[in-house]
């Protein structure tokens, strides 16, 4: 491994430690809030500010992307993203340490098989990482075209079937995919700085639809939703449209296996938790430990 992958995904990983963090105090805050809406944007973005809060969990999560970023122009995309995916593992620490409880069963499965990814990529590193290519500007046009049509289909009709925090959560990883992929190809310089603009939509609609999921249901169910489809979509990106290749022999089933476990592991920490949801007085989701609307 050279020291440019070494230094790419400690970035990463300190990257996914402080945006799982802000995940975590920006859902206690936006649960306080009245109700938020991405049919009144602007009421909604001032709600929001006016929390200090959910300001600090923002700033948490921006310096978060910084690093994220700078990770990316040093590491592959299915790399950095690979480490990414093991930070819910850190969300599901912090709200059962925050809950005055422990974890156990699916949630501590969760974390031990996440945990277990990262070692498995870390030892596959020995085989080396390849970059990959550039990519084409039009396959990636296509990919995060259709990625933005699935999140708009579920903000439409995704609530009435999923339920509004699962379709929000899923919703918002989409977007943040769209973001997480617009990244890395600003970083590669040139005409491509200009998707530029899909980054600020992709975090932004993002964003949004996770503070509204939060309201509705538990930071661990919202954000791991999300961070499931935010990083198995970039995974999937970096090896099918960049070229970003395991290496060869035990080695590079060792990759794949620390891509499909953290994958999993994520999968495992979305569950759904029974509580109160928000307002309704019915068995819905909340945060670990308490209502949402607590």
């Amino acid at each position: 491994m050279g020291l440019r992958t070494a230094i790419s995904l400690l970035l990463a990983l300190v990257s996914t430690i402080l945006t799982n963090l802000a995940y975590s105090r920006q859902h206690d805050a936006a649960a306080k809030l009245p109700a938020l809406s991405m049919r009144r944007p602007a009421q909604s973005l001032r709600l929001l500010l006016a929390d200090r809060s959910w300001m600090s969990g923002f700033m948490l999560e921006c310096s978060g992307f910084a690093l994220y970023a700078l990770a990316l122009g040093l590491g592959s995309l299915a790399l950095v993203q690979s480490v990414a995916a093991g930070g819910i593992g850190v969300l599901a620490f912090v709200s059962a340490r925050a809950a005055h409880r422990a974890l156990r069963g699916v949630e501590l499965a969760g974390v031990v098989v996440s945990v277990l990814g990262l070692l498995a990529l870390g030892v596959s590193l020995a085989g080396g990482s390849i970059q990959g290519r550039e990519g084409s500007i039009a396959v990636l046009l296509v990919w995060l075209g259709a990625t933005a049509s699935l999140a708009g289909l579920l903000v439409w009709i995704g609530p009435r079937m999923l339920g509004k925090a699962i379709a929000n959560g899923i919703a918002g990883g989409l977007m943040f995919s769209i973001g997480d992929i617009s990244t890395k190809l600003v970083t590669q310089g040139g005409v491509r700085v200009g998707f530029l603009v899909t980054l600020v939509v992709g975090y932004t609609l993002g964003t949004a639809l996770l503070q509204a999921g939060y309201q509705a249901g538990a930071a661990l169910t919202v954000a791991g939703v999300a961070t499931l489809l935010t990083n198995a979509l970039p995974i999937a990106a970096g090896m099918a449209v960049f070229g970003e290749s395991a290496p060869a022999g035990a080695l590079g089933v060792l990759r794949v296996f620390a891509f499909v476990a953290v994958i999993v592991g994520a999968v495992l920490l979305s569950r759904p938790q029974p509580s109160r949801a928000r307002g309704s007085g019915q068995v819905g989701e909340a945060t670990v430990g308490e209502p949402a609307g607590a």
